[in-house]
């Protein structure tokens, strides 16, 4: 299969020593994606890789990528499919198709699947290269939130610098980092309902998740911290299903 494929040097990399993105690809041809993957880290980018569909799966549910190159004839479970399941539960990640199937209908089947680009074998490598960045341009230029120092909740004034709030009566409570990056995503997108993936994007990063308890809990201390009645929450609301906000209407942020 012709691919035009270029190496860099190992000056390269020791320059590139940000990460600059956590790739999954799912490639079940051996020599293929053993090429795709150098050609990538070699590009600065963390890269796992999966052979067929199943595997692709498994390793979705339990890390964090920001975008997917993703085959379409893959063993166990096709691409197609797998394509389907990942958007059951991520709307936000990229999902490149690359693919032997280059047919116009075939490539419309791909996308109405869910996927964000689609790029026909034979390819050029530096071709799929600039696809990517393109796309994580596009993630990074919608990711920016306003940056804000403190804010106020029912006379409580949060420090976000330095993990602590002042409750009414001036004692001082320390958060957890977790708690304060939950806690500023929240009041930063004050009024609107923030997903599970992107507080895991925006929170965790790329860590190990946390159980599916543990973002229900923040909120409820949350609530406990800065509700004037928790059994009755006015402020930070569960949207059963899709994530949570934060509701106050009057609150006072630098």
């Amino acid at each position: 299969m012709p691919i035009y494929i270029y190496f860099k040097s190992h000056t390269y990399i020791s320059q590139h020593i940000n990460m600059k993105g956590r790739l999954l690809l799912v490639e079940d041809e051996e020599n293929l994606r053993s090429t795709i993957a150098l050609n990538l880290e070699l590009e600065g980018y963390e890269v796992l890789c999966a052979e067929n569909g199943k595997e692709a799966l498994q390793l979705f549910k339990s890390n964090r990528f920001d975008l997917v190159v993703l085959d379409i004839m893959l063993p166990e479970i096709n691409g197609l499919d797998v394509c389907r399941e990942i958007r059951k539960e991520n709307r936000n990640v990229f999902i490149l198709f690359l693919s032997a199937r280059s047919m116009g209908s075939e490539r419309i089947e791909g996308l109405k699947a869910g996927a964000d680009d689609y790029l026909s074998k034979p390819f050029n490598l530096e071709e799929l290269l600039l696809r990517i960045e393109i796309l994580l341009k596009r993630k990074n230029s919608g990711a920016s939130l306003k940056s804000i120092n403190s804010a106020v909740i029912n006379a409580r004034i949060i420090h976000f610098d330095t993990y602590q709030f002042t409750s009414a009566d001036g004692k001082i409570v320390s958060l957890s980092k977790k708690e304060t990056l939950l806690l500023k995503l929240l009041i930063e997108k004050k009024n609107q309902v923030v997903s599970r993936e992107e507080i895991l994007e925006q929170v965790w990063g790329y860590e190990n998740f946390p159980t599916g308890r543990t973002i229900d809990n923040f909120i409820l201390a949350f609530r406990k911290y800065f509700e004037v009645d928790p059994s009755q929450p006015k402020l930070f609301i569960s949207v059963r299903g899709v994530g949570y906000k934060y509701t106050e209407a009057e609150s006072s942020n630098n």
